[in-house]
């Protein structure tokens, strides 16, 4: 007998286009993504009052492929900024609606994604989800103890492609993620390490702001003590410091650019410090696993990396070469987000998991 079929739209909205797919079960059967003119984006004051155009464009770019929406069983979006909460797929309801609208953590295109995907699924009285949006947090409480008092470590890091990467190779052991041990490194614009032990992530390096290796456009760990008297020379404004260590860090401070492709052609024509900072980009990736092993007394099921960075043989070879003693090493490039959400919905559909349900408490 044939596994019943599912129907799901995917919703993953960015600051300038959105990414949509429709799903039958595992199968996509679409995958598209929606370019938005700056003028089109700059007319409204606020992200969060983008929502009617994009669930607009969305509807439209679907009629034009042909997809009748009738067929859906279920809209997932990509999770924004909410509170912190752990794992899983989230029923979307009125306290996430309202924590989304708000930015309660903060403004970004992936709150829109919420939204969206409750407004097209209540018109067709279809179930809307999101699935493990940045701020899951399932931190030890030990991992919370930064060593400086007035601060707590926080938990944000590529969770949805983590969480995702994770069940996989978790399938293919044989072995249930929620009795498995991993160490997931997501190599994108940012990178994030994480222990995921027993289907929690139960520590990782905070990928937004300065934690961790650093990364194509990330400074991520630097010396507190020189960030501070750069801070209070009077050299730069506040938000310059933010923009030095979070957008034009790591590769793009060093070398201008933040395409790992383009910094591979200038090793090749004989490029010494773009050889020494890409080495040394790796060579910090393999510290903080090194360094997330300890965590789990070095015993993991697989060590997993992922992100657009994998797709990349020699940087995979040089991380790989530090810490294939550890356990074995097993690539799973891209990101694959819209794979991602709608595995996600899908596990509640066939009723392997439980929604969650998101609370203001």
């Amino acid at each position: 007998m044939q596994d019943q079929q599912y129907r799901i739209l995917v919703i993953n909205p960015g600051s300038t286009s959105t990414k949509i797919g429709i799903f039958d079960s595992e199968t996509a059967i679409l995958e598209k993504t929606i370019r938005h003119e700056t003028a089109e984006i700059d007319q409204f004051e606020k992200i969060i009052d983008q929502y009617q155009f994009r669930k607009k464009t969305i509807l439209e770019a679907l009629d034009e492929e042909g997809m009748n929406v009738s067929k859906l069983d279920a809209v997932c979006g990509r999770g924004g900024l909410l509170r912190p909460i752990e794992g899983g797929t989230y029923s979307v309801n009125d306290a996430m609606l309202k924590d989304l609208r708000q930015g309660y953590s903060g403004q970004h295109a992936s709150n829109l994604g919420g939204i969206i995907a409750y407004e097209i699924a209540q018109g067709l009285n279809i179930p809307s989800f999101i699935v493990d949006p940045v701020v899951v947090d399932e931190l030890s409480d030990t991992a919370r103890v930064s060593g400086f008092s007035l601060i707590e470590r926080k938990s944000i890091f590529h969770a949805l492609n983590q969480k995702a990467v994770a069940r996989r190779v978790a399938k293919e052991i044989g072995k249930p993620y929620s009795e498995s041990t991993f160490i997931v490194t997501h190599m994108g614009g940012g990178i994030t390490v994480g222990v995921h032990h027993n289907g929690r992530v139960i520590d990782v390096n905070n990928g937004l702001h300065g934690d961790g290796p650093f990364s194509p456009e990330r400074a991520g760990t630097v010396p507190a003590g020189d960030l501070v008297e750069l801070c209070f020379s009077g050299d730069y404004y506040r938000d310059e410091i933010m923009k030095m260590l979070v957008g034009q860090g790591g590769l793009v401070g060093y070398l201008g650019t933040n395409d790992a492709v383009k910094v591979e052609q200038m090793i090749q024509n004989g490029d010494k410090k773009a050889k020494q900072v890409y080495d040394a980009m790796a060579y910090q990736v393999a510290k903080e696993i090194g360094a997330a092993s300890a965590v789990v007394k070095g015993k993991a099921d697989a060590i997993i990396l992922t992100g657009g960075l994998a797709y990349g043989k020699e940087f995979v070879g040089l991380i790989s070469e530090r810490v294939d003693w550890i356990a074995d090493v097993i690539v799973q490039p891209g990101e694959n987000e819209l794979q991602a959400l709608a595995e996600g919905a899908l596990r509640v559909l066939k009723n392997e998991e439980t929604a969650k349900v998101y609370s203001a408490q």
